[in-house]
């Protein structure tokens, strides 16, 4: 399970899932979770906020595809991206900021929906563990830390889980 996606999920969904993997586990399976490591507020914000853009890109295109999909009707220029790291959470929040007040029809669901300025939609979680914390998150789950891998600045880790028996 690479690629942090472990960290789209609040704690109690990814418990649940790391639970519900270890069900399904023979006693000398592994499971290897990519995560993302608690590091400083400066460095997460600033990958999250890119100065080229490509992560505001990759938000915004959830409301192209609800204009394409859904016949809505979103001006992808009149929303800005967002991404704070929220410490006490140890998560980023994207979001996707109304840049002015503005009402969005969209046809599939027969409604429009209104922005304020300033307003935003909270279009995806990117929580961050400490060790400790994945460790705590791994045994409630059933499991347990056989090994792992960090890269050399300790930003991210590959975490080798078995069965807890």
């Amino acid at each position: 399970f690479l690629g942090s996606n472990i960290g789209n999920f609040d704690p109690d969904t990814a418990r649940s899932f790391l639970a519900g993997v270890r069900q399904s586990m023979g006693p000398g399976d592994l499971l290897l979770v990519g995560i993302d490591l608690v590091k400083d507020q400066a460095i997460i914000e600033s990958a999250y906020n890119d100065r080229s853009g490509v992560t505001a890109e990759f938000n915004k295109n959830i409301l192209g595809r609800i204009n394409r999909e859904l016949g809505g009707a979103f001006e992808l220029e009149t929303f800005e991206h967002w991404a704070p790291y929220l410490p006490r959470e140890s998560k980023v929040e994207m979001r996707l900021v109304s840049m002015t007040d503005q009402v969005v029809p969209v046809a599939a669901l027969s409604r429009s929906f209104a922005f304020a300025r300033g307003e935003y939609i909270h279009t995806e979680d990117s929580h961050k563990y400490t060790p400790g914390s994945f460790d705590r998150l791994v045994n409630e789950s059933g499991l347990r830390r056989v090994r792992d891998w960090s890269d050399s600045k300790g930003w991210f880790a590959d975490v080798l889980l078995r069965r807890h028996e």
